[in-house]
């Protein structure tokens, strides 16, 4: 198999690291998820990362509390993602740096563009976590603009359902698959497959986004050699 892209920003959701069980971080998919990652790392590819937190905190969560403290905890969440994935891929034996919007030295690095440019130039892998590091943006928002940033080929978005569909395929059996969108049809159609300050982020900025599933075999994998498989959005 050879690599599509040199440089990628996988967006991984916390959901997704859960598994079945909901909540929390399921071993066996994180370990699928690196065993993955470290045959793309083989093939030379440079590899950022974006986690969610929805794993083990979804915004105010049905209480009153003020929105951006709900969102700070939410970042606090990705950091705990970032920090897991962290060891199991260094386990794997890839050096890994967990880079945060937030300042917490004492766990990891400050985010600083040109220091995530300097590791890719070492061959590590880079997890960039806390989101853009501001209240009101989602990690959605967060992947985008650093996808943009760092300049990545492709956006690669794993998701717990297989592409985007024009309604909830879990509520809707009839939900329509779409193969191919452009991020105008994302934000006219408002599909909740990614926000509209990410599709109009990487629309300015020309990077493709392709929505997939997780849970698929060697999928993301498959998706950085260019294998048809969930959900393409372009120009």
């Amino acid at each position: 198999m050879q690599p599509k892209y040199k440089r990628i920003l996988l967006k991984l959701s916390g959901e997704a690291l859960a598994g079945e069980q909901k909540f929390g971080l399921n071993e066996s998919v994180i370990s699928a998820v690196v065993d993955q990652l470290v045959k793309v790392h083989g093939m030379g590819v440079e590899i950022a990362l974006v986690i969610g937190g929805g794993n083990f905190w979804r915004g105010r969560q049905g209480t009153k509390m003020d929105r951006a403290t709900a969102d700070h905890m939410g970042m606090l969440a990705t950091v705990m993602n970032s920090l897991a994935m962290m060891d199991a891929i260094e386990q794997k034996g890839i050096p890994t740096r967990v880079q945060t919007a937030l300042n917490m030295i004492s766990v990891a690095e400050p985010y600083v563009l040109r220091k995530a440019l300097h590791h890719f130039e070492k061959g590590r892998i880079v997890i960039m976590a806390c989101g853009t590091g501001n209240p009101y943006c989602s990690t959605d928002t967060a992947a985008a603009q650093r996808a943009c940033e760092i300049n990545a080929d492709v956006l690669l978005m794993a998701k717990n359902v297989d592409g985007i569909y024009d309604s909830d395929p879990n509520k809707n059996p009839n939900a329509k698959k779409f193969e191919k969108l452009t991020f105008g049809e994302v934000v006219n159609k408002g599909l909740k497959a990614m926000d509209a300050t990410a599709a109009t982020m990487c629309a300015e900025n020309n990077i493709p986004v392709l929505a997939f599933a997780l849970g698929e075999k060697d999928s993301v994998l498959r998706a950085v050699c260019g294998e048809n498989l969930g959900t393409i959005i372009t120009n």
